[in-house]
Order: structure tokens, then sequence, then C-alpha cells
């Protein structure tokens, strides 16, 4: 499993910010607010972004002692994830 940089909470990129008096541009007829497919599945709750029964099978194996860690395995793969990101962020800066 790597770590995946691209996925953002919905909650904070939709929460309304509060308008303040000073409004640098007023809004005009042609602002428009659209939401990705994956945004519009997320926030309605069709596909959540976790596992939940497999945390379910974890949170028991752990409980009764059977959940085995190689910390070997999550290092190799906290490197490769880590060498992708850097992979991808100078491939943006290029």
């Amino acid at each position: 499993m790597k770590i995946d940089s691209t996925y953002k909470p919905a909650t904070s990129a939709l929460t309304p910010k509060p308008a303040t008096a000073q409004s640098s541009a007023p809004a005009t007829a042609q602002d428009e607010v659209s939401l990705s497919k994956l945004a519009g599945a997320l926030q309605s709750g069709e596909h959540p972004p976790v596992n939940t029964a497999r945390i379910q099978e974890i949170k028991q194996a752990i409980s009764e002692g059977r959940f085995k860690i190689n910390p070997e395995a999550i290092a190799d793969r906290l490197l490769d994830s880590a060498r992708e990101l850097l992979s991808n962020s100078k491939q943006r800066q290029a």
C-alpha cells in the first residue's frame, strides 16, 4: 500500500468561508463551481475512503494477539512511496 498524497478530505474543501465586507472582486454571473464524480461520491458516502471491514479484522487480530508487524515491509513501502512522491514533485517542477 502506498501513501496517496492526492486525497484531500471533502469537508475542508467544501466548508464555506464566512463572507467578509471587504470582498476583493464582486461575483459575476459567469462564476461556476463543479465537483468531480469522485468528490460527489465521497460526499454522498457511496464509497467510503476506508475499508471498514479490513479495519475490524485488524482490530480483532490485535485484540487476540495474532497481528504480526513486519517492519521491513513497512519501511520498504514507505521508502517506495517517498521516492514516488519525490519523482512526481520533480516532474511537476520541470
